[in-house]
């Protein structure tokens, strides 16, 4: 993959104008990853600038498994995502998932 092909994400803050028009495009039915696919921002920033505008997220599509006992508070704790889904077997992808339906904010990767 070439630097070219590389999806960059902004470090600044997501401007007032582009927040607006996130919310009412997630509000009229785009998911958060069309979002991403559209626009220089992370998952996450955009994720959270639709929390911060005071948006409730709709629940997943798939249905999730219940939240094992203990898994948000180890990921708290500062355990990662990959050792929560070994220890709960479980998908990395599926663990990532209950995390964030339950409304946890993710760590960047590699950070406590």
């Amino acid at each position: 993959m070439s630097d070219d092909d590389r999806v960059t994400h902004s470090p600044d803050p997501i401007p007032d104008d582009v927040v607006r028009e996130l919310v009412d495009r997630y509000a009229a039915g785009e998911t958060i990853e069309s979002l991403v696919a559209r626009l220089p921002h992370s998952y996450r920033k955009i994720r959270t600038a639709l929390i911060d505008a005071g948006v409730t997220l709709r629940p997943p599509r798939i249905p999730l498994p219940p939240t094992p006992p203990g898994l948000v508070n180890a990921y708290l704790d500062g355990r990662s995502i990959r050792q929560l889904a070994t220890t709960y077997g479980m998908s990395y992808n599926q663990t990532r998932n209950i995390l964030l339906a339950e409304g946890v904010e993710l760590r960047r990767r590699g950070q406590p």
